[in-house]
């Protein structure tokens, strides 16, 4: 078996103009991918690149040999956002390997160690206290959102549910005095790193009590914290946190968009954070591939480690990394801000990583369109706050074509052939 093609098209805004991958084979069998677009000028580049130079590297190699073909693209990666494409067409490939064979994708990576996969769901920070008011992210707006997600996300029955707080909920930044240099030099930008006030951290712990005086103690919550606190502040939160038994406070320290921050992890520095708390630490969403995880597992620098399987370099990136954090007892709880093939991914890495597993993340509960491109029989379902993996071969869907051309961008047009 030889790919013949690799092709992508660009999903609309509602979409998050998320591009969809496809590789073709000569045995008249396809697999498919997604790739996070974000900005549309940026998903474009994605596309002609994937077309392009990444395409030409993988024509002719047997694709049911994944890993082979994933030593020949993955020097084409990066830190986040440039691992998604060779993330993507990782995910295509595994799902034509599983069509081929015959079996889940779960299947080829070692099977099932369990029937459910857990899933928590993100929620955001603040809301708008007055109708068409600006979003807010004092204590009383972060407990009416607490609220409003709990009633609104209860068919779903999660046990999980994540708010932002800090930088990266945009909450310091409208704290006047909040943290330093002062947010108010930097008008209109999204300031990531500072050294919190005492006047900041004590909105950031309020804000956390509100919270939890909603969700109680029979739903877990989880913080995103950063990107980009200074160490001696990260520890003070964390402290101050633990009478409130978070499941784990996320990206203190570097993070995703930390500037001039996100393309390292200071692994000694989540080390002694890690070590001065016993709140729950977690990290890894903007690392790519098995190297940067290395020090903060073998140190145990954090308590969980979170690859994002589209970022990360793939399923079996992911899937080896958690293999690898269990060896020294680190937990793992992958990130997950795409879409629904995104989701289905999640799943059958999920489906086969040891115990040291908590849960993957879901952003997708205000989408109601999230997987369409899916076909109906086969889109996934959450109940009781998890979900179960599919027995189709491959990732286990159909495509639905008639959804995909509703979603294409602007001058898009669908797969040929």
């Amino acid at each position: 078996m030889q790919i013949t093609d690799v092709q992508a098209l660009v999903l609309d805004e509602g979409m998050q103009h998320a591009i969809l991958v496809r590789v073709d084979a000569d045995a008249g069998i396809c697999g498919y991918g997604e790739v996070m677009g974000g900005p549309l000028d940026r998903a474009r580049w994605f596309k002609a690149r994937i077309q392009g130079e990444l395409k030409r590297y993988i024509l002719q190699q047997d694709p049911t040999d994944v890993e082979r073909v994933m030593i020949r693209l993955r020097h084409h990666g990066g830190y986040k956002p440039l691992g998604r494409l060779v993330s993507g067409i990782e995910n295509a490939l595994w799902d034509l390997a599983g069509q081929a064979a015959g079996v889940p994708v779960y299947k080829l990576l070692g099977g099932k160690v369990r029937d459910e996969m857990r899933i928590y769901c993100d929620c955001g920070a603040g809301i708008p206290l007055e109708p068409d008011g600006p979003v807010v992210y004092t204590p009383e707006a972060y407990e009416a959102n607490a609220r409003r997600r709990l009633q609104a996300l209860r068919p779903y029955g999660f046990s999980l549910l994540k708010f932002d707080i800090g930088f990266h909920g945009r909450q310091l930044m409208s704290v006047p005095g909040g943290a330093l240099p002062d947010v108010g030099q930097f008008p209109g930008q999204y300031t990531e790193t500072g050294h919190v006030t005492e006047v900041g951290f004590k909105v950031e712990v309020e804000s956390v009590q509100a919270i939890k005086d909603v969700l109680g103690d029979e739903i877990g919550l989880c913080l995103d914290c950063g990107p980009g606190q200074s160490l001696p502040e990260a520890k003070r939160l964390a402290q101050a946190l633990e009478p409130f038994n978070v499941r784990w406070a996320e990206d203190l320290l570097q993070g995703t968009q930390t500037p001039g921050l996100g393309e390292y992890t200071d692994a000694e520095a989540y080390r002694l954070l890690t070590q001065s708390t016993s709140t729950p630490t977690l990290t890894g969403e903007h690392v790519y591939l098995r190297y940067g995880f290395q020090e903060l597992i073998q140190k145990r620098a954090v308590s969980v480690v979170a690859p994002d399987i589209m970022d990360v370099g793939g399923i079996a990136e992911a899937h080896w990394i958690a293999e690898f954090a269990d060896l020294y007892g680190v937990l793992i709880a992958p990130h997950c801000n795409g879409m629904g093939i995104s989701f289905l991914c999640n799943v059958h890495a999920g489906a086969a990583m040891p115990k040291n597993f908590i849960a993957f993340e879901w952003h997708r509960a205000d989408d109601p369109a999230w997987a369409d491109v899916i076909a109906a029989p086969d889109r996934p379902r959450i109940t009781n706050g998890a979900t179960t993996p599919p027995t189709k071969p491959g990732l286990g869907f159909e495509l639905d074509e008639q959804q995909v051309r509703k979603h294409l961008a602007d001058g898009e047009t669908y797969f040929s052939g």
